[in-house]
């Protein structure tokens, strides 16, 4: 039999030195695995100084801005640049580089200044600074002090960080500290746990929380007291209190004087070559403001012409109604452009403004710019900007004229309805001239569909308040003459159009579509179209008025009236308004 010889002793030691080394190489890689985690858990504890490229580094909300800061002696100084990001570009803040002037305007201050000058004008008084503005490396530096003042802007300056943190007015911010006040808490350059740390908060020592950090969100955007910016984990700080920035001391806001029945029903006085004959006008029941057009821009030099007349006042104050005078550009593009390009003509044509108000004994301006370039559009508002605060000073009420918004570019475009709704008291709705004089079809002058669309739209896309908005409504229609294939016509007042009526002994009908009655009839070998303006029509504009909580009515112009349009207008103000 062969025996088989089996040696336990030898398979024993085949095997231990696997199981021996696998064993040392298991223990290492815990080790070396229980290494790597403990130094990836370990928060650096290196300290670094900041170092933001400048001793006066720029900061908003914990971002850092593209400009830093001067000082002027003890007096820091800002970037326009850096402003009016803070602010918006198209914000409050304007600098004219011909002149050197700069010009801050609120609500109720017009704050003018040039650089390398102590001496400025606030409204129209003296303004004295405590350092000037100035011009450097192709930016302009503000000094901090009127901004302050008119802005209620808070800088804060850490020289041991090298940071300038900007606040505006309103601005919130979370106020964090240390969940551990025995520990602190690190402030790091990168939200990481393995960044140097810039500043190390401790106790109970108060941290700007900015926003939480997109790319992780167990870190907060912070800033430290010493003015340091960078991240803190969300795990270590808890919410100490909500900072808010305070607003500035505002005066009262302006209130235009009392209308009766609290809506406005204005209506303007076209005035022309000869003076307007008071002793023709009838009663006019219900209106509350007349707006004669007596000022017109005269050149680009900033010149007014006026046809102004103080026995007119006279007349409308005894009559119980105030006077808001128009003041026209002449629908002059060239002369337009050259009034409102700098500070000097604009404050020019507002000088003019408040003296002739002064002596007319007015109660309100209004503004009536047409067929304006484009490129005006931000110096038509600027402009408006500088004037409403000083004639409000006098105690004057501020309207502007708009047409409805169309993609004519002098005409509609020009105008920043959002941003001028903002400055005035009232802005005056021109809803006419859906089809104009050399319209290439005939059509209705205003159809109740297109002036409530007029309407919609700036509430909507410009968001001007109701409050503000003031639907004016045409007291003339045109009379279209076709021929030929042709398309012309002539405006007409509303007795003219009611004597071609009964003239022609002509039946209107309604065009429900327009929201207006209508005429056809055969002249001289043409057809000739009317849609009327009568109590019907100027009925159901008063309601939109009405339907969408407007400040008013205004109607263009006076002489195209029947003298019973303004007992309709009452009454149909009164009835709607529950005072029937």
């Amino acid at each position: 039999m062969e025996t088989i010889r089996v040696s336990i002793g030898k398979r024993k030691r085949r095997r231990r030195g696997p199981t021996l080394f696998l064993s040392v190489l298991l223990i290492i890689g815990f080790i070396i695995g229980a290494s790597i985690v403990w130094m990836n858990n370990t928060p650096s504890t290196k300290h670094v100084t900041p170092d933001y490229g400048s001793p006066y580094a720029l900061f908003y909300q914990g971002q850092r801005l593209g400009q830093n800061a001067i000082i002027d002696g003890n007096e820091l100084k800002l970037p326009l640049k850096a402003l009016k990001q803070v602010m918006g570009e198209n914000g409050p803040i304007r600098y004219e580089s011909a002149s050197g002037s700069i010009i801050l305007t609120t609500s109720d201050h017009v704050l003018r200044m040039k650089t390398d000058q102590l001496t400025a004008t606030l409204n129209r008084k003296p303004y004295e600074l405590r350092v000037t503005a100035e011009k450097r490396d192709q930016d302009v530096y503000l000094p901090v002090a009127p901004l302050a003042q008119l802005y209620g802007l808070q800088v804060e300056y850490k020289p041991d960080s090298g940071t300038v943190t900007l606040l505006q007015a309103g601005d919130t911010a979370n106020r964090g500290k240390p969940v551990d006040a025995s520990k602190g808490v690190a402030i790091r350059t990168k939200p990481s746990i393995k960044a140097p740390i810039v500043e190390q908060v401790e106790g109970t020592g108060l941290i700007r929380i900015w926003k939480q950090e997109q790319t992780n969100n167990k870190w907060y955007a912070a800033q430290g007291p010493s003015g340091a910016v960078g991240y803190v984990r969300a795990s270590e700080i808890g919410q100490a209190a909500i900072e808010t920035v305070p607003m500035p001391d505002k005066p009262k806001p302006f209130v235009a004087p009392k209308l009766e029945g609290g809506l406005l029903n204005m209506t303007w006085e076209g005035v022309y070559n000869t003076p307007t004959v008071t002793s023709k006008i009838g009663p006019m029941p219900g209106v509350s403001v007349v707006s004669p057009t007596w000022f017109e821009l005269q050149n680009g030099s900033g010149d007014i012409k006026s046809k102004a007349s103080a026995q007119y006042v006279q007349w409308a104050h005894a009559r119980g109604m105030q006077v808001w005078a128009l003041f026209s550009n002449g629908f002059e593009p060239e002369r337009t452009t050259k009034a409102l390009a700098t500070v000097e003509t604009r404050f020019k044509m507002i000088q003019q403004m408040l003296a002739f108000a002064q002596l007319y004994d007015l109660q309100g301006i209004n503004i009536d710019f047409e067929n304006v370039d484009v490129k005006d559009k931000a110096n038509l508002v600027q402009f408006m900007r500088e004037l409403t605060p000083l004639l409000h000073e006098q105690g004057l009420v501020v309207s502007i004229d708009v047409t409805p918004k169309s993609t004519s570019p002098t005409w509609s475009m020009f105008l920043d309805r959002k941003s001028l709704g903002e400055i005035v008291d009232y802005m005056m709705l021109m809803a006419y001239d859906e089809h104009w004089a050399t319209s290439p079809e005939a059509g209705s002058v205003a159809s109740l569909s297109w002036t409530e669309n007029s309407i919609e739209r700036i509430l909507e896309e410009d968001k001007v308040p109701a409050k503000k908005l003031v639907l004016s409504m045409p007291l003339y229609t045109r009379v279209w003459t076709e021929k030929d294939g042709k398309v012309s016509s002539k405006s007409i007042g509303m007795q003219k159009a009611a004597d071609i009526v009964k003239g022609h002994k002509l039946t209107p009908v309604l065009d429900e579509e327009a929201g207006q009655h209508y005429v056809e009839y055969e002249e001289d070998g043409a057809k000739q179209r009317i849609w009327l303006e009568d109590d019907y029509s100027i009925k159901a504009r008063v309601a939109l008025m009405h339907k969408y909580g407007l400040a008013g009515v205004a109607t263009w112009q006076r002489a195209f009236q029947v003298e019973a349009i303004w007992t309709t207008i009452d009454q149909a103000m009164k009835a709607t308004n529950g005072k029937k």
